[in-house]
């Protein structure tokens, strides 16, 4: 078992087993997300990146603190949700509407220990101008790899979709 904490420590999770995959996204709604929310530490790379270990939804629990829990939407209408410790600000997991998984972000591992990524994934949103190093597939979209990743892991789910944490704060950013 992984233990997971926000910045303050008023918030742990708790994964347990493998993760499905760490990748590093480079859409715009993950830097949109990373400069409106500018969490300490940073959750963006240096080349830009949000880097994110995703995880069955089935194997995280919400060990203490689900009351500082709120959800963060760039837009009324978002698919997805990023949950944010309203303790410290800090952002722990981003949640697809619908998905099976979730998107723990890796800044949240301490002393930078989070898995190191597989892959890069959404590049062609990435700035103008932007290096990305060789040194792991740089998909400018999800890969059929990611993807397969995904839907193994929700057929060894039994093709569930459990609910984490009812979250019911509402965090402006």
């Amino acid at each position: 078992m992984t233990k997971i904490t926000c910045t303050c420590g008023n918030v742990t999770i708790a994964l347990d087993g493998p993760p499905i995959l760490t990748a590093e996204c480079h859409c715009t709604s993950c830097r949109d997300a990373a400069g409106r929310l500018a969490p300490q530490p940073p959750v963006q790379e240096e080349n830009g990146g949000t880097r994110f270990v995703m995880q069955r939804k089935d194997r995280l629990r919400v060990l203490k603190g689900a009351d500082h829990l709120a959800s963060f939407r760039l837009t009324p209408k978002s698919g997805t949700q990023r949950i944010v410790a309203t303790c410290c600000a800090a952002p722990m997991w981003l949640e697809f509407r619908g998905g099976h998984w979730l998107s723990i972000y890796a800044a949240r591992w301490p002393d930078g220990s989070a898995p190191a990524p597989a892959l890069r994934t959404m590049t062609r949103d990435a700035p103008r101008g932007t290096v990305l190093s060789d040194d792991i597939h740089n998909a400018g979209t999800q890969s059929a790899g990611f993807m397969a990743r995904l839907f193994w892991s929700w057929v060894r789910m039994g093709f569930r979709n459990p609910q984490v944490v009812d979250v019911k704060g509402v965090y402006h950013a």
